[in-house]
Formats: C-alpha cells, sequence, structure tokens
C-alpha cells in the first residue's frame, strides 16, 4: 500500500502522451524490426528516453526524478508499447519504474543519493536476480544463498529469466541469509541487495526466446561474489517484504502494456482492412472481418478501465491486490487476442515481418506469462475476493 497522493488530472494526463509521443514515434517500425532481427539493446531509444526524464518519472524529486504515481507511470508504458516497439520498448524502461522501489522504500537516504540518480540518468543499468530455476513463483523456495563474511557477505547461487544482464552494470539480487528450513516462517531469511555485476564472479548466459529479442533476458550463476554491507538493502531478512511494496505496480504496468500492444496491433489491422481490396470490396467491409476486430477493441478498452482502476487505487494508498491482478490478467489476454486477430485480419501477410503484427504477437505473449501466471491470479482471486479455500 502506497501514501495517498492526488490523480493526475485529464489535462496531465494528455500531456505525458504528447510528450511521450514525441520521443517514442522517432523511432520507426524499421528500428524495432532491426532490433528484433539483430537482438542488440536499443541504447538509443533507452538514451532518448532517459534525456527526456521519463526513466524517472516515479523516482523521488529529492533525488532528480519527478515524484509521480503508478497512474501516471501507467499512462507513460501504454503510450510506450503503442507504437510498434513492443515489449522490446517497454522492458528497456520498465525496469526503472518499479524494479528499484525497494530503494526507494527501504534505501537509506546515502544509498539512494549514491543509486538513483545514475538509474533516471541511464549511466547505471539494472538486472534483477529474482528468479530461480527451481524455484519459480515459490520466492521462498530460492537457494541463492549470502554468508556473512567481515565486511559484507559472499554469495553463491543461480538466477534464471534475469532481464537485461547482457548490458547491466548493476545488479538487484534476492538472496537467501538463513536457510529455510532454519526460519520460523517461510519468508523469514531472505535479503535483499542492489550492488555492482561483478562479471569476474558472475556468469551471464543468455536464453533464446519467442520474442523481445532486443531486451536479453539470462541465466546467470554466481560463484563467490562479494556483497559489502553498504549494499544490503533494509534489515538482514526482511527482503522478502521489501519486494512486495513493487508487485502490484508491475503488474498493473505489464496490463497497459499489452494493453497499448494489443491497441497497435488493432490499429494496423483495421488499416488493412480498409485499404485491402477483395473481390471488388475493401475486406473491411465484411462483418466477418468487422466484428472480430470491434469485439477486440471493447475488451482492450475494459481492461484498460480495470488497469486504471487498480492505479487509481494504489496511488490513494488502497488494496488494490485483486484490481492489479486481473487489470493483469485482462490486459494481457486481450492484448494477446488483439495481436492475433490483426494476423488472421491480414492473412498471409500477416505471417510477414514486412507487415509487423507477427512481430506484436511474438512481443505481447511474454505477458500471459510474467511476471505472474493466469493460473495463480485466478487462484488469487478465487480465495481473496470469492473467499474458497486456498488451493496451493
Amino acid at each position: 500500500m502506497s501514501t495517498p497522493r492526488p490523480l493526475p488530472t485529464e489535462d496531465e494526463c494528455n500531456a505525458i502522451r504528447e510528450g511521450l509521443r514525441a520521443v517514442v514515434t522517432s523511432f520507426d517500425d524499421e528500428y524495432w524490426l532491426a532490433r528484433d532481427d539483430d537482438g542488440k539493446f536499443p541504447r538509443e531509444f533507452h538514451r532518448a528516453m532517459a534525456e527526456g526524464g521519463w526513466l524517472g518519472i516515479t523516482m523521488p524529486e529529492e533525488y532528480g526524478g519527478s515524484g509521480l504515481g503508478v497512474t501516471e507511470a501507467t499512462i507513460m508504458m501504454n503510450e510506450v508499447a503503442s507504437h510498434g516497439g513492443g515489449m522490446a520498448a517497454a522492458s528497456a524502461v520498465h525496469i526503472n519504474l518499479f524494479g528499484p522501489h525497494p530503494i526507494v522504500v527501504k534505501g537509506t537516504h546515502e544509498q539512494k543519493q549514491r543509486w538513483v540518480p545514475a538509474l533516471i540518468a541511464g549511466t547505471d543499468q539494472c538486472c534483477f536476480g529474482f528468479t530461480e530455476p527451481d524455484a519459480g513463483l515459490n520466492t521462498t523456495r530460492i537457494k541463492t544463498f549470502a554468508e556473512k563474511v567481515p565486511g559484507g557477505y559472499v554469495v553463491h547461487g543461480q538466477k534464471v529469466w534475469t532481464s537485461t544482464a547482457q548490458v547491466a552494470n548493476k545488479i538487484m539480487l534476492l538472496t537467501r541469509t538463513t536457510k529455510f528450513e532454519d526460519c520460523v516462517r517461510p519468508t523469514d531469511g531472505i535479503t535483499i541487495f542492489y550492488t555492482d555485476l561483478d562479471r569476474s564472479k558472475i556468469d551471464v548466459h543468455k536464453i533464446p526466446k519467442m520474442g523481445r529479442k532486443a531486451v536479453d533476458s539470462n541465466a546467470i550463476f554466481i560463484d563467490g561474489l562479494f556483497i559489502p554491507d553498504e549494499d544490503r538493502i533494509g534489515e538482514e531478512g526482511k527482503g522478502f517484504s521489501y519486494i512486495l511494496h513493487s508487485l502490484n505496480p508491475e503488474r498493473v504496468l505489464i496490463a497497459a502494456e499489452a494493453i497499448g500492444i494489443g491497441h497497435d496491433a488493432l490499429r494496423r489491422a483495421a488499416n488493412y482492412a480498409r485499404e485491402r481490396v477483395v473481390f471488388d470490396r475493401p475486406i473491411g467491409q465484411n462483418q466477418g472481418i468487422q466484428h472480430p476486430l470491434a469485439e477486440r477493441w471493447m475488451y482492450l478498452e475494459a481492461a484498460w478501465e480495470m488497469t486504471m482502476k487498480a492505479a487509481a487505487l494504489y496511488d490513494r494508498g488502497l488494496p488494490c491486490g485483486a484490481e492489479a491482478n486481473a487489470a493483469k490478467f485482462l490486459g494481457a489476454r486481450a492484448g494477446h487476442d488483439s495481436c492475433w486477430q490483426s494476423i488472421a485480419t491480414h492473412g498471409g501477410f500477416g505471417y510477414a515481418k514486412e507487415y509487423h503484427v507477427e512481430r506484436l504477437y511474438r512481443e505481447v505473449a511474454v505477458t500471459r506469462l510474467a511476471p505472474i501466471t493466469e493460473q495463480l491470479i485466478m487462484s488469487f482471486i478465487a480465495e481473496k475476493v470469492l473467499g474458497l479455500p486456498k488451493s496451493y
């Protein structure tokens, strides 16, 4: 739950979109197609977003940020994802918004001074070592261990799906400092660090994947990484509670991004349907083409309403777990279905890279899988909203 803050006016929301659009639309379809082909991190895009001040939209003003809320960040990420870059564009900057939130919530003044300005400026790039191969979404079962030594900790372990580790110079790392079997509660004994990504101690292996090629995902292997005491965030053993602050905002942002990609795909489908003539008439005149696209628009708009509701609740300091999870579920589904319908509308050309919709379909797929599965969301809603017995 966050501290209550005023929600932005309609004019303020429009100003955010207009400011972002000026940056985002300068990177066209061909730029993102090239990044999809070569897999290079979109440094030019990341730099332009940093120069525009967008990487610090949710960071405290005291440290060079804009001090805005989840609502503004939601609008930002929806706009970023709406102009051809898909999750490659979104993920290149998304990580700055609420990934480092434990620093803002539990970091000392000295730590914030040391770390936050460089993140906002884009001179530091951070990756996140949270997920492990044998733990998955059961974070309490992580095994990466930080052993206390004079002046700091020595870490051994491994992580998977660590985004941007190929280009990052910093890592936010979730470890155990007390073994699971020695803890009173499963959530005890977990400690979070933000430190240099020392490649002499961290071996990074890229994972080839379906989409978002330009923003790398990796398996990392940590062997004897020393982390000084001053790079520990908050108290030892309390790290699990610190990451909870960023879970609901992350779900809301993922929803906004999926919806943005869905609207992008829908726009391309409608344009094609107006222009493509078969049997002496535009295919968009046929209800078999019209109705599925109209339905996709309705689902996208409904998902957007839930997304904005969840963001507003968070910014008001009110509980929003059900709404944030529902937004992520509905947004990802609506975005995914819109991208598929766009491919179907294009017919054979939908399968061709030159029309870009197959790329958007591959980009949006991850939003249904991460950071939480649809099945766990439904279990959460069943238990927390409907009062049904816990199923896992």
